[in-house]
């Protein structure tokens, strides 16, 4: 056996490897995927539909990822040159698109505060009204995360939603309490949602972020990997 069939050899088995491998990192991303949009749906009210976009593109993703791999282990088997360079072109495609599935999350993330700051206001405008979301969303918010008010508890006295008082989900309510309970200022969360649901946001972007870009870096192996065997058959025939 000489020096080039030896390497196409083990190409072609790194390559069958690297697609079972790349079939994980597509059920990786479809799970990151769903569990940003459940992660952002919770509060979906208050955010901006391209807080979705971004999970729904990296569950489109991983989809993909899982039709590619099918090119790379049927080109890596037979050593069929024109498979393998669909698998490489393709690959090439999902790692572009990876990239800009991590750029759109790191703009979104320094863009977080100014997209929230309008919206909470608003919906803060319509809490009590008739689209009991966004009561149940606020109360979800200031509960869960501990805030109270866009900045602090002031706006909720700065506004007629509540007659100028405080919603109880702004405090934390003791345990035990069987009676009324009188939420005020002195008593409620005193960090604003603003920053802390903002912080939570942000701490979801990095999660996307970082397994879009950190995946695509894996994927790069791939695009090596795929080309180099594609390179290599094509020597052996131009050399029979």
């Amino acid at each position: 056996m000489d020096l080039i069939s030896i390497m196409r050899t083990y190409a072609r088995y790194l390559l069958i490897i690297f697609n079972l491998i790349f079939s994980l990192t597509g059920i990786i991303i479809i799970s990151v995927g769903l569990s940003a949009k459940a992660y952002f749906h919770e509060f979906d009210t208050l955010l901006d539909n391209k807080y979705f976009y971004v999970s729904d593109f990296l569950i489109v993703i991983g989809v993909i990822i899982f039709m590619i791999a099918f090119f790379g282990c049927c080109g890596a088997m037979k050593e069929n040159v024109c498979m393998t360079t669909t698998f490489s072109t393709l690959l090439v495609i999902v790692f572009i698109l990876e990239l800009v599935v991590g750029i759109a999350g790191f703009l979104l993330k320094s863009r977080t505060e100014e997209f929230l700051i309008d919206n909470l206001h608003k919906t803060m405008d319509q809490y009590n009204s008739s689209n009991t979301e966004i009561t149940v969303v606020w109360d979800q918010v200031q509960r869960q995360l501990h805030c109270c008010g866009v900045v602090n508890a002031t706006d909720w006295i700065n506004s007629t939603s509540t007659q100028h008082k405080l919603p109880m989900s702004c405090c934390p309510i003791p345990a035990g309490t069987t009676d009324y309970f009188n939420c005020t200022p002195k008593a409620a969360y005193p960090e604003g949602c603003l920053e802390v649901f903002g912080d939570y946001i942000k701490s979801n972007i990095t999660y996307v972020e970082g397994v879009a870009i950190g995946l695509s870096l894996i994927q790069m192996l791939g695009i090596i990997l795929s080309c180099s065997l594609a390179k290599i058959i094509r020597s052996d025939y131009e050399t029979v």
